[in-house]
């Protein structure tokens, strides 16, 4: 593997990044849980809340991978979407405006797949909206392993508020 490709997150990075969100806030804000939760870190937020970065540490411990696929173990692509979905999650209800709310995915449009991910990889996960009309929207996302693309999708989401 060429180590000059992977995304390195040091003090400098998460400086020049500006805003950064652990597992613990991550936490606090997107309510999915072990084993759904898909985003170990927000690495960036840009400055306009418009976009930001998150990755996912892809490990052999991951319970998917007891059945897909035995002796050769391959993230399911629709995962690889999930996580998407929830890096752009994690965007919006960072936000105060949508705090507590649930994000929900009504449709994903132009998905491609172009790279296995497997165990060991990091996948960085970049999400863009293009555009918010009240608790509708529509975004984009590319998910890369060392600099490649392995998955990427467009997305209309919702955020409906808690059943109590």
């Amino acid at each position: 593997m060429d180590s000059s490709k992977r995304v390195t997150l040091d003090s400098r990075h998460v400086a020049e990044a500006g805003r950064l969100f652990n597992i613990a806030e991550i936490y606090e804000f997107l309510p999915h849980r072990y084993p759904m939760l898909l985003v170990d870190r927000l690495v960036s937020v840009s400055d306009d809340g418009k976009s930001c970065r998150g990755l996912k540490n892809v490990t052999i411990n991951e319970p998917f991978f007891q059945g897909h696929y035995p002796g050769k173990p391959i993230m399911p692509g629709v995962l690889i979407l999930e996580s998407i979905a929830q890096v752009g999650g994690a965007l919006f209800l960072s936000k105060p405006e949508y705090a507590g709310k649930i994000p929900l995915i009504g449709a994903i449009d132009v998905a491609k797949f172009k790279r296995m991910v497997v165990p060991g990889d990091q996948l960085i996960v970049d999400v863009e909206i293009i555009w918010v009309r009240g608790n509708i929207g529509r975004m984009k996302g590319v998910a890369t392993v060392d600099g490649e693309v392995a998955a990427s999708m467009e997305m209309t989401f919702k955020l409906a508020n808690k059943e109590s």
